[in-house]
């Protein structure tokens, strides 16, 4: 049997839950994918995997060994890395992921410059608000916004971004500009995705963060949508700055309650830990890093300024991610 492919099957069983999802993600028949955890069992003679109609749960030897199969594969890629020269010349597929509405307005930009300049290079552009798992998904690198909660990967800050509540000028003339966050409770707001609640964070003067109740007079999934609803002058909604940054610039919209912001969230760059990433991956670093520095400093230190907020917490420092 070809222990790497079962190997594989396993680990893409295992990370989607199922071994229907796994025949999926691999293109396999669904009996070739059961009869080749079945062959491997076999082969070690231990069970790896309690298969019930709803999940599949690891035993003890199932764990061990997912362990170091994963550890094995990634040892058997970066040789064939290697062997085809992505150490030499920076060549060959680069997958990476970013939130939708971040990296469409500044990741997709970035890509397409570095496509210019590196015509070896292939990119593979992910957009999703699911957090992907690097490894077990095989993304190369990630923009993340917030707090890490990996610590096994590598993270360069890029800067930050910040939560902010704005609303149309009309809006605010019509009704009035909230002094507080407790006004809030009276004035029609938008909500949108997991923030589609009753309340809103909020910092007075940097301290401890609380939990606002807000009067959602707009429930939508989006912030898109959100801001398209505030643009007409529905209400007030809460955004994270790079996504009312054109509208705010513009005096389409305007920002309200800078002094009881929450600290701003940090954007990283991030990627797995490796002991020699691909010259394909080091040249995307080097090339992506001081353009997204730029474009969020522009965010945050002129298109959308704040009082108490200094673009210079934004400076770049390579640390593992907590």
């Amino acid at each position: 049997m070809d222990r790497l492919e079962a190997m594989s099957i396993l680990v893409a069983a295992v990370e989607t839950g199922s071994f229907t999802a796994a025949s999926r993600k691999l293109g396999m028949p669904l009996p070739t994918v059961s009869r080749k955890v079945a062959e491997l069992e076999a082969r070690l003679n231990a069970r790896l995997l309690i298969r019930t109609t709803r999940k599949l749960t690891l035993t003890d030897a199932g764990a061990a060994y997912l362990a170091a199969s994963k550890q094995i594969l990634e040892q058997v890629a970066e040789a064939e890395r290697a062997a085809a020269g992505e150490y030499l010349v920076p060549r060959g597929d680069l997958a990476i992921a970013a939130p939708i509405v971040f990296g469409r307005l500044h990741v997709l930009p970035i890509v397409n410059d570095f496509l210019a300049a590196f015509p070896q290079i292939n990119v593979q552009l992910a957009l999703s608000d699911r957090n992907a798992d690097l490894i077990g998904d095989r993304i190369d690198m990630a923009v993340r916004i917030g707090a890490l909660d990996d610590n096994r990967m590598i993270a360069v800050r890029a800067g930050f971004v910040r939560r902010v509540v704005c609303a149309s000028p009309a809006f605010l003339a019509a009704h009035r500009v909230p002094k507080t966050p407790a006004e809030l409770a009276d004035l029609p707001c938008i909500t949108f995705g997991s923030s589609a609640s009753a309340s809103w964070p909020f910092a007075p003067k940097r301290r401890s963060v609380a939990a606002i109740p807000i009067r959602a007079r707009l429930a939508v999934n989006t912030a898109e949508a959100a801001l398209d609803a505030a643009l007409a002058g529905v209400g007030l909604t809460q955004v994270l700055s790079y996504q009312a940054a054109d509208a705010v610039k513009e005096k389409r919209l305007r920002i309200v309650l800078q002094d009881f912001e929450i600290d701003p969230l940090p954007v990283h760059l991030i990627h797995p830990p490796q002991s020699l990433p691909p010259l394909k991956q080091r040249r995307f670093l080097d090339f992506a890093l001081p353009r997204l520095k730029k474009a969020l400093a522009d965010i945050e230190r002129r298109v959308i300024p704040s009082p108490g907020f200094s673009g210079g917490r934004a400076a770049s420092a390579k640390v593992r991610a907590r």
